[in-house]
């Protein structure tokens, strides 16, 4: 059986060199990194293959789910597993893989500074049916954002779905607490607050305090 005791210790070594820096905690001692941006995560995972060696998986996640596990609900960057070998061979795949998952968290914080940054590009997305949480998390984007009409939009294409799972179910009577309280901005806030406040218990991060903006 392959060794896997060397890609244990160079996988963390490279992404120390590239993350750290910019600020990333490494979940324990796991393959997962984070972003923290209070209400939103940035989130790398150097995903294990079958055998020795590491792909890459980044992208962002929003809190407001309440769930007690990383999530990725965009994606920056997913590639395929580099194989172990030999240390001489994996280690610079590593170190390459550390640097693209740094250049992707960049991106993503580029890309999303504020909330309404994130509302513009989730309300701009081709709606794709049956992509349920694309409208559940545009509708509350929107709301936060001060645009009731959109917002309403987006939570009731959340409950024209045909509800097929539990988890389904859920996500619809969400959308349709969300859908009522719309138009006030504030209780909109209070409710993702909420949310985010217990999915950062869930997930064992620090309580913020500062306001969702």
């Amino acid at each position: 059986m392959t060794d896997r005791s060397p890609v244990l210790r160079i996988i963390p070594s490279a992404a120390r060199e590239s993350l750290k820096p910019l600020g990333l905690a490494q979940r324990g001692r796991s393959r997962l990194w984070i972003d923290d941006h209070e209400w939103w995560l940035g989130v790398v995972e150097f995903t294990p293959p079958r055998t020795a060696g590491s792909g890459l998986h980044v992208g962002a996640m929003w809190l407001w789910h309440d769930v007690d596990h990383l999530a990725f609900h965009i994606e920056a960057v997913r590639t395929g597993p580099e194989p172990f070998r030999t240390e001489d061979q994996f280690t610079p795949l590593a170190l390459e893989l550390s640097r693209q998952a740094a250049a992707n968290v960049t991106t993503l914080r580029e890309k999303f500074p504020a909330l309404p940054d994130l509302a513009r590009y989730l309300t701009s997305r081709p709606v794709r049916r049956g992509f349920l949480w694309d409208s559940f998390d545009a509708g509350i984007a929107a709301a936060l954002t001060g645009d009731p009409a959109t917002a309403r939009d987006h939570f009731e294409r959340v409950l024209r779905e045909d509800p097929l799972a539990p988890w389904m179910v859920q996500a619809q009577e969400k959308a349709r607490e969300l859908h009522a309280i719309a138009p006030d901005r504030d209780a909109v806030t209070a409710w993702v607050t909420r949310a985010v406040d217990s999915c950062r218990s869930k997930l064992g991060l620090d309580p913020v305090t500062a306001a969702i903006s």
